[in-house]
């Protein structure tokens, strides 16, 4: 499968004498299957002006720690050690699963959040196992491992480039309109109002961009964070975590473009 300049099968890109100058590691913003394509799809286009190959590493459902420990542990170490030192940047998207879906949701928040009346409050306190501050530094940490593998395998002016998705909306649609969803049945299990299931989902989000934001500091020369944050309205959601193709195409052209045009890569 490819769409143009972007490859997400590593024989096919090999079939068309290619090698790629973009490493994509990432999840379902990455990989996401329908028609009109995902955001990588998007930022292919994007970095085919300066003729980017874009070979994209991951899965549907893929969580940060699958990249360094996990499933594709091995392909993304191979890719580095083929290609690292021809690469002009590697896109990360990664650790919306590890908070998304009930089994991964439901455990962060309290018993009985019916009488909340903030979002900090619907979430478990503390630093131990099942908790956000725990999670959050289970996250960082694979973030840094993955990171410190691409720094050790690519030359210094490689760009390591991070985005936090957007306010991901708990509207109960799965796929499809399935009701397979991934967030509202944890925040509905934990009793938590309606009134602010939202802001539950955006305190996620915002708890996520600020560990994002740490990571820049590593090297703020090299590492690059893409802030999706307030985008997407309502008609721009196919379901609960995955915008339509215009919704990808926003992000891309209005958060994306600015930044890959600051590296040279667009």
């Amino acid at each position: 499968m490819n769409d143009d300049n972007v490859y997400w099968d590593w024989r096919a890109m090999q079939r068309d004498g290619l090698y790629p100058s973009i490493l994509a590691i990432g999840d379902s913003w990455f990989w996401y299957p329908f028609p009109g394509g995902s955001l990588i799809t998007r930022l292919g286009r994007l970095v085919a002006k300066k003729q980017h190959t874009v070979l994209v590493l991951g899965n549907n459902g893929a969580e940060a720690f699958d990249y360094v420990e996990g499933k594709y542990r091995k392909a993304v170490r191979e890719a580095l050690r083929l290609h690292g030192s021809a690469l002009s940047a590697v896109f990360i998207s990664g650790g919306g699963n590890d908070f998304a879906g009930f089994n991964d949701l439901r455990p962060l928040l309290n018993d009985d959040c019916a009488q909340a009346t903030t979002a900090a409050a619907c979430f478990r306190p503390g630093t131990h196992s099942g908790t956000l501050d725990w999670l959050m530094g289970k996250m960082m940490a694979s973030y840094r491992a993955l990171i410190g593998q691409i720094m050790a395998s690519t030359p210094p002016g490689t760009a390591v480039v991070l985005h936090n998705y957007d306010y991901a909306r708990p509207s109960g649609r799965g796929v499809f309109g399935k009701k397979s969803a991934w967030l509202k049945p944890a925040l509905d299990d934990a009793r938590v109002p309606v009134a602010l299931q939202q802001a539950c989902i955006n305190y996620l989000i915002d708890r996520f961009s600020a560990e994002l934001q740490a990571m820049v500091a590593i090297d703020p020369a090299r590492i690059w964070r893409v802030d999706s944050v307030g985008t997407l309205a309502d008609k721009h959601w196919a379901n609960e975590l995955h915008p339509k193709p215009a919704g990808f195409r926003k992000i891309a052209t209005t958060c994306w473009r600015p930044v890959l045009r600051q590296l040279g890569l667009a």
